[in-house]
């Protein structure tokens, strides 16, 4: 009996969840992915099952998803979300061969993330009304993403606890619930804690260790943080694609430009492979090298 689709992403789904321990906006990423090349199937009338996808239909399929998304990583992304499901279904004994393995990524290029400077980070936080209830929930909310260069899944579950005031360090719970240290400035400890007196006032703590709350109490949304760092980068009259992983850019790029060790920021992000921090050099010699340009009577 064959292997059907709805099975298979049952299976890949308690497998991302419990053996690789992903979050769950990585499981729903990776999920979306095979759901792509299910629905071209059908869409084509074909009852080809999982544990018999070959890897010319792949091709096809591959073929026909980047008619209309041309972005290559895009197309990048969901390839590799494929080849995981592929790899998985050999891991389970269910095929022979990964389908996926031959297939070559799209080619990128180098796309360095978008950097505030610091006194566009200064103006955006000049712009917080501090009179309102908000105020310096969210200008403690600027300072830790920036001073600690974090991720804002990692921003909204940060809790009380998290904080070690003494030692001056945070703990930090990221990808797959992988726990680090990361150093916390003195600037961002001082604004959580003025932030602590309105949040004592709350009516309700719903989440009574959660650090950034929403005025019912509760603990904030992704969409919320993003919202309040648009809302900002608007009224300063910041003009770049500003997101909350922008402070996070930001960060690593302002510490690698000012000497930091590479490992030391690759520890603080949390990123496994020192090629991912490796992309904040080279936003660094971009700017050694418009340094030369304009100050070097050879340039």
């Amino acid at each position: 009996m064959s292997l059907t689709w709805k099975q298979s992403f049952r299976n890949f789904e308690t497998y991302l969840r419990l053996e690789k321990s992903l979050s769950e906006n990585s499981i729903e990423a990776y999920l979306n992915d095979v759901n792509k090349l299910e629905k071209y199937f059908i869409l084509n009338q074909s009852d080809i099952t999982p544990d018999t996808v070959t890897y010319p239909e792949l091709k096809s399929f591959l073929t026909w998803y980047g008619a209309d998304n041309k972005n290559t990583r895009t197309q990048s992304r969901v390839l590799s979300g494929i080849r995981a499901f592929f790899k998985f279904l050999v891991i389970e004994g269910e095929i022979e061969e990964n389908p996926a393995s031959l297939i070559g990524s799209p080619k990128l290029g180098l796309k360095l993330p978008e950097v505030l400077s610091v006194a566009e980070i200064d103006n955006m936080i000049s712009e917080i009304d501090l009179s309102k209830p908000e105020g310096h929930r969210n200008k403690a909310i600027i300072e830790t993403l920036y001073g600690c260069g974090l991720r804002v899944s990692e921003l909204v579950n940060l809790r009380l606890t998290d904080l070690h005031y003494d030692e001056g360090f945070v703990v930090v719970t990221g990808k797959g619930d992988k726990q680090r240290l990361v150093p916390i400035s003195g600037k961002a400890l001082k604004e959580i804690d003025i932030y602590k007196h309105d949040r004592n006032r709350l009516p309700v703590l719903h989440d009574q260790n959660v650090v950034f709350l929403n005025r019912r109490g509760s603990k904030l949304t992704r969409a919320m943080i993003f919202t309040i760092v648009k809302d900002l980068a608007a009224k300063a009259g910041i003009r770049k694609n500003i997101h909350p992983h922008t402070f996070r850019h930001s960060f690593a790029t302002h510490m690698i430009e000012a000497g930091a060790d590479l490992r030391a920021v690759q520890e603080m992000l949390g990123h496994e492979s020192i090629m991912t921090t490796e992309i904040y050099t080279h936003i660094d010699r971009s700017y050694l090298r418009d340094t030369l340009i304009m100050f070097h009577p050879r340039a």
